[in-house]
């Protein structure tokens, strides 16, 4: 799934976020997300989501959670995550204001430090071109996780054939001794196009294999914390013995063979490892 946030005046974002929903909405499956300083009184909930539908559609409302726990339940089902209101978020942007200022009262400097690749800025949503928008977005790194991934297989044409898929998550693990210094987060670079040309050529050949019928891979770049997932080798097999031994094969290659690099930042010291052997 890719995110984008699109970043201004709340109205101008909100033109801009439903003109691109409804030109991505054409072939793909959007979700779009807006966050509101509105307060209103209501009722404890007594569950923690609660949905409802009408003759306009679906509404939900429920308890508190964080905007990545809520990409992680959308991405299995969606192809885009349209996002208004949250500046804050580390995802692609769109910036809309006449002065290329985020929101009021920001400056252009402090607009220049958010997070997230700048995609488009542009002066008013008029001047935003919703194919420009999808053309740079599909060329940045998307939100995936292991459910995502296991989504992907089940959608497979080859799906009816499968009585296995096998998976592979690497996380980032505190210590690997008790004296050790405690690791704080992990920093991921790659080798832009060669990385994923890497990966999909190695899941290309493990699909050769008798009864494996999809591999598919992510590794996760930037600034990944203590606990977060980094990577993931997902196999949709005949049987669980080749599916099993290509999710060991798989991840065992793609960490030789890919060329990505990693810095461990620990409570004392940071250092840059590569990750290929």
């Amino acid at each position: 799934m890719h995110v984008l946030s699109v970043v201004g005046p709340d109205s101008a974002a909100r033109a801009v976020a439903d003109r691109l929903a409804n030109r991505l909405g054409e072939d793909e499956r959007v979700a779009a997300i807006h966050r509101t300083d509105t307060n209103v009184e209501t009722h404890e909930e007594p569950a923690d989501a609660k949905y409802e539908l009408d003759p306009e559609g679906w509404t939900a409302s429920g308890r508190d959670r964080s905007l990545a726990d809520l990409l992680v339940d959308l991405t299995p089902d969606y192809d885009y995550a349209l996002l208004v209101g949250f500046p804050e978020a580390d995802a692609p942007r769109v910036v809309i204001g006449s002065d290329g200022t985020a929101a009021a009262g920001s400056s252009a400097e402090d607009d220049s430090e958010s997070p997230g690749e700048l995609l488009v800025r542009a002066d008013s949503p008029a001047d935003v071109d919703p194919a420009e928008v999808r053309a740079r977005l599909d060329g940045t790194e998307p939100y995936e996780t292991l459910e995502s991934l296991v989504a992907e297989v089940k959608r497979s044409d080859d799906a009816p054939y499968s009585g296995a898929i096998a998976t592979f998550t690497g996380r980032v693990r505190a210590k690997e001794d008790p004296d050790d210094d405690p690791t704080e987060r992990l920093e991921f670079e790659k080798y832009e196009g060669v990385a994923d040309e890497r990966m999909a050529a190695i899941s290309a050949e493990l699909e050769e294999r008798e009864g494996v019928y999809d591999v598919v891979m992510h590794h996760r770049t930037g600034v990944i914390e203590y606990g977060e997932d980094i990577v993931f080798v997902v196999v949709l097999a005949g049987h669980r013995e080749e599916a099993f031994r290509t999710v060991e094969d798989g991840i065992d290659r793609l960490k030789d063979e890919v060329p990505i690099f990693k810095k461990e930042v620990t409570t004392d010291e940071q250092f840059w490892v590569h990750e290929q052997s």
